[in-house]
């Protein structure tokens, strides 16, 4: 079936002028339009999507999309100029309603990837049908848990031949995590060149990190819920959600690669004040429990447990980081709260790199820029977009989907300057977040 569907630009401003007044609508969202950072225009380009999870443009341009319950979908775009993009044509790639989450396109654009709660599997793809031509290939197995159950996936640039998987724990709070031979909460890198059979998650691979909860993108650790430390309840802001630095592909050595980054007996601090008998700062990691001589906070220091390298307040939940060309900005998805008073997160944000690191140092609480925010906050989570996987278009340009609207959002500069621009101007700074 073919779809024809217009576009809703939404920006911060009531009254549009210029490219971003070019692209009237009738798609539009079911709850209040989003709140957008000056100089940005977030575009509603796609609906009716069966929770779209990660997304990933080929090289004809189709954005190919995973969608829960249903495979991998083709968005054919159409682009009528001044950034007004509407989808013209939709086509199932791969029929597989196991697959849940994770999307991966090799440089070639030959080979598509895409994971299931158990496995991974790859397909000969043609951009020019966008038609897998041959039977499923299966890459990795035994990964299923009963509680975590996404696989993100990541074709690193610099280290070609090789593919990255993450593994989730099997609950909250997972104890088979502590042994490191049962591959819960870990991220592996997997050498697919010359490979004869599928390997084991739990046997095989090389080990990038483990004590890592529920890693939904290759950079993250979300943080435990319903969390509680000497008998008092810390869970409202309390652990904070992490970036971890996991080391290098490359051969570059680093002493973080194949650490333990905690989970599940230490976690990072957000709201200092609100853990009890706890002297550390933001980013620092404790323990939880009622605290004994063995299990307390020199179990969680930095010679036994790898402290993030940035922390964001507790239960926002990012599931994706995307970095642009240069390095120099790196995209979040908070996909949103539900273990929470008020909620958090629903939002996407930018984060400022410079020379391969963060800006910000360890500790800081801003070091997340808010571009496209919920404007109402309290309808969350039913009545708001909820971000999940972001992909760059061949003109820079940043895409997100939303899975519980079923949609994807194009994120524009309002001036016609690539987004992927953004952070990497000549003072190396990035936007104002939204108001």
């Amino acid at each position: 079936m073919t779809r024809t569907s217009n576009i809703i630009a939404y920006t911060a401003a009531t009254l549009l002028t210029g490219a971003a007044a070019a692209s009237s609508s009738t798609l539009t969202a079911s709850y209040a339009a989003p709140s957008v950072a000056s100089g940005y225009v977030a575009r509603l380009v796609a609906n009716n999507l069966t929770k779209p999870r990660g997304i990933k443009f080929d090289s004809n341009g189709a954005l190919l999309v995973v969608e829960q319950d249903v495979g991998i979908t083709a968005l054919t775009l159409a682009d009528a100029g001044q950034g007004c993009l509407s989808v013209a044509s939709r086509k199932t790639v791969i029929n597989d309603t196991t697959l849940n989450h994770g999307i991966e396109l090799s440089s070639d654009a030959a080979t598509l990837y895409a994971s299931s709660p158990e496995a991974v599997y790859s397909w000969a793809y043609s951009p020019q049908s966008q038609t897998n031509t041959l039977s499923p290939k299966l890459l990795v197995s035994n990964m299923t848990t009963s509680d975590h159950t996404t696989r993100t996936l990541l074709l690193p640039q610099h280290a070609p031949g090789l593919l990255v998987v993450t593994r989730g724990s099997t609950a909250n709070i997972d104890p088979l995590a502590e042994d490191i031979t049962t591959g819960h909460s870990q991220i592996k890198a997997f050498n697919l060149t010359n490979q004869t059979s599928a390997y084991d998650f739990d046997t095989a691979g090389l080990l990038l990190g483990w004590g890592l909860r529920n890693d939904a993108s290759t950079r993250w650790r979300n943080s435990v819920d319903q969390m509680s430390r000497l008998g008092v309840d810390i869970h409202e802001n309390n652990p904070g959600e992490e970036m971890n630095f996991l080391g290098f592909l490359n051969g570059t050595y680093s002493p973080n690669q194949g650490r333990n980054f905690g989970y599940p007996e230490c976690y990072a601090a957000w709201n200092v004040s609100a853990i009890p008998e706890f002297n550390g700062t933001v980013g620092m990691q404790f323990a939880i429990g009622s605290l004994n001589s063995t299990d307390n906070d020199t179990t969680c220091d930095a010679a036994n447990r790898q402290a993030p390298r940035l922390t964001f307040q507790a239960h926002m939940a990012p599931l994706d980081i995307l970095f642009n060309s240069e390095g120099t900005a790196a995209w979040v998805t908070f996909h949103g709260s539900w273990d929470r008073t008020d909620p958090v997160g629903y939002k996407l944000s930018v984060v400022e790199f410079a020379a391969g690191d963060a800006v910000q140092p360890s500790d800081s609480l801003t070091a997340a820029v808010d571009i496209v925010t919920n404007a109402n906050q309290s309808a969350c989570p039913s009545g708001c977009f909820r971000p999940v996987g972001l992909a760059w278009d061949k003109q820079g340009r940043l895409f997100m989907s939303s899975d519980a609207t079923g949609e994807v959002y194009a994120i524009l500069r309002d001036d016609g300057n690539q987004t992927s621009a953004a952070g990497s101007n000549a003072t190396g700074t990035i936007p104002s977040s939204t108001a």
